[in-house]
């Protein structure tokens, strides 16, 4: 009952099934749900370009220009791609449907494991950036980084379990305050710039060119930067979540999306170039652009906040995609099947807390490091992003719906680049930590095959089909006792209604023939007319009595069904479990896997 209140308090009271339309979202809350973390990335994505960069010195730091221009014409490739997948597969699912329907379950299910890989370590990734905002403008907070993270996740995921509207609402604010920030941090530093109202930089900007730095090193730093991207597919998962019409105002909101993330990514890069900024001294770019900017007062802590908000609560857009993913492999039946339950407040809360679990986990390896996590980042989604393209192109081709040329080739070239992108994130990355990733994917899809043919072999078995009549019964029932009291007799009670009175019997395993003639005297009196069958046991072992006494039973046909009563008392409190045998449990676990045996406990409630 306390538990039953304290969950109440915590998540709210239950809501009906029919409320469930009510929750919808609408594109201004869904921008914020499903889009933080994309957004939210800006924090850290040309950060992540400049630290490759640097390692060739700090005139290297100028090839951020093109590297982010490259980026940003890659993000509005895959938007467009996505705007078409939205739209086609408006019951969500994103790549992991879109690659069963086209490509086959193979692909679907490497989809669907890079998408759940990628949400747990969104939510790490983005908690950690967070705590790492909040430790520049407060170091001191530094050595509890992993602490505040686990607690930031855990409030989340309580956001999250209280339902979507409520968590949408709650999470709007910090998405749009940060949108406002960083734009009014882009527009004044671009203003600022352009008037020569800031101090020199501490190094000479130059114009790029491709001397001077390795090809290798570029790369890295363009799959370092790519971590823009991530989040992009979480919309396609979670459309059935706005209102209708859900293809349409999904789309709107990748168009929304795409947008303020190009000119959030290049402004903050293009700022980064011309004010000099150099990565590293336990400070992030950001907050160094910020300071440059605005210098130490009032708006550079505004921004801090923004950025700090935005990167905890982007960890959301992984609460929307993880839980309603897991759903649709529930009811494919490739995860257990309570994954695909609604809690009382209309979510998937098995989900929930099961990612929230993953990335606590993660925080704590990797000590709450953000570039630590990194490398084993965005590899999972730009394989999703493939297999996606990929499977629309075999849609169009397989359809032929009205502009399916056009619509292939867009598809298409999101096949190609996103498959490229993956391809150097993948070589690039293989020794920093992406190999993890590599190796978790088919671990997972191996079992999701595994539990797939489980639940189909289950199926097979309990089928009815080819199913020959099933034979009559022949029932005995068994009251298991050790002694004649109340509770034994309510039990013999209940047996007798279960079975015609020649077919219920004690059973009585005598290890001290003392005892044995006192119970039979008492048995005489108040064993309610039911015979009373002693087994001998000379090493006082209670199980291989009673078990060959079954098998005797059992011998003489498949037909044989037996039912063992056990009488058992329950003291009121906990603590007085510990002074009594287990005897009822031992039985039971004895006879949990024994062919045409069940188990019935009969309890006694005890007043004291």
């Amino acid at each position: 009952m306390r538990l039953t209140l304290l969950k109440r308090a915590l998540v709210g009271p239950p809501m009906p099934l029919a409320e469930a339309r009510h929750e919808r979202l609408g594109k201004s809350v869904a921008l914020a749900v499903f889009a933080s973390d994309p957004l939210s990335s800006n924090a850290y994505a040309t950060e992540e370009i400049l630290l490759v960069l640097i390692l060739a010195g700090s005139a290297a730091l100028s090839y951020s220009l093109p590297i982010a221009l490259g980026i940003a014409t890659l993000l509005a490739i895959v938007l467009v791609s996505y705007r078409q997948t939205v739209q086609a597969y408006q019951q969500g699912g994103g790549a992991y449907l879109v690659a069963r329907d086209n490509l086959g379950v193979l692909p679907a299910l490497t989809a669907a494991a890079a998408l759940l890989t990628d949400y747990v370590l969104t939510v790490a990734v983005s908690v950690a950036a967070g705590i790492a905002a909040v430790t520049s403008a407060f170091p001191p907070l530094h050595p509890y980084r992993v602490i505040l993270g686990a607690l930031f996740i855990a409030g989340i995921a309580l956001a999250n379990l209280r339902g979507v509207r409520e968590s949408g609402r709650l999470f709007a604010a910090p998405t749009y305050f940060f949108i406002a920030s960083i734009l009014g941090v882009v527009g004044w530093g671009l203003l600022a710039v352009t008037l020569d109202l800031l101090p020199e930089a501490p190094y000479e900007p130059h114009p790029p060119g491709l001397e001077g730095i390795g090809l290798f090193l570029l790369l890295r730093a363009f799959s370092a930067g790519c971590t823009a991207l991530t989040g992009v597919e979480a919309v396609s998962n979670g459309v059935p979540a706005l209102k209708p019409p859900e293809g349409r105002n999904a789309a709107a909101v990748m168009s929304w999306l795409g947008v303020i993330t190009i000119t959030m990514f290049l402004g903050l890069t293009y700022l980064a170039y011309d004010l000099g900024i150099v990565p590293g001294g336990g400070e992030t770019v950001v907050s160094k652009i910020a300071r440059r900017v605005f210098g130490g007062g009032a708006p550079y802590y505004a921004v801090q906040a923004a950025t700090a908000l935005i990167l905890l609560l982007a960890a959301n857009t992984s609460y929307a995609g993880f839980p309603r993913l897991s759903s649709i492999l529930a009811r494919d039946r490739y995860v257990p099947r309570q994954f695909a339950n609604q809690g009382d407040r209309l979510v998937f809360s098995n989900g929930i807390l099961i990612l929230s679990g993953f990335a606590i986990l993660l925080l704590v390896i990797f000590q709450g490091d953000t570039h630590a996590l990194l490398p084993l980042y965005a590899i999972g989604v730009f394989l999703s992003f493939t297999l996606s393209q990929s499977g629309m192109v075999r849609r169009w081709l397989r359809l032929r719906e009205k502009g399916w040329r056009w619509r292939m080739w867009i598809n298409g070239l999101g096949a190609v680049a996103t498959g490229v992108v993956m391809l150097t994130l993948t070589v690039t990355k293989f020794v920093e930590g992406a190999w993890i990733v590599v190796v978790v994917i088919p671990l997972l899809v191996l079992t999701f095959m595994t539990m797939h043919r489980h639940y189909a072999a289950v199926a097979a078995e309990l089928s009815l089909e080819g199913f020959a009549p099933p034979p009559v019964f022949q029932h005995t029932v068994l009251v298991l006792i050790g002694d004649v009291h109340r509770g034994v007799v309510r039990a013999v009670q209940y047996a007798r209604t279960l079975a015609p009175a020649a077919a219920v019997r004690a059973v009585y395993v005598e290890t001290d023939p003392a005892n044995t003639r006192r119970l039979e005297e008492k048995w005489g009196r108040w064993g309610l007319e039911v015979p009373l069958v002693v087994l001998t046991s000379p090493y006082r072992s209670l199980l291989r009595p009673l078990l060959e006494y079954l098998d005797q039973i059992q011998g003489r046909g498949d037909d044989q069904m037996v039912t063992i009563v056990l009488p058992e008392f329950l003291p009121r409190h906990w603590w007085q479990h510990l002074l009594h045998n287990q005897t009822a449990l031992l039985v039971k676990g004895a006879l949990l896997f024994r062919r045409n045996t069940v188990v019935a406990d009969v309890p006694y409630l005890l007043g004291r």
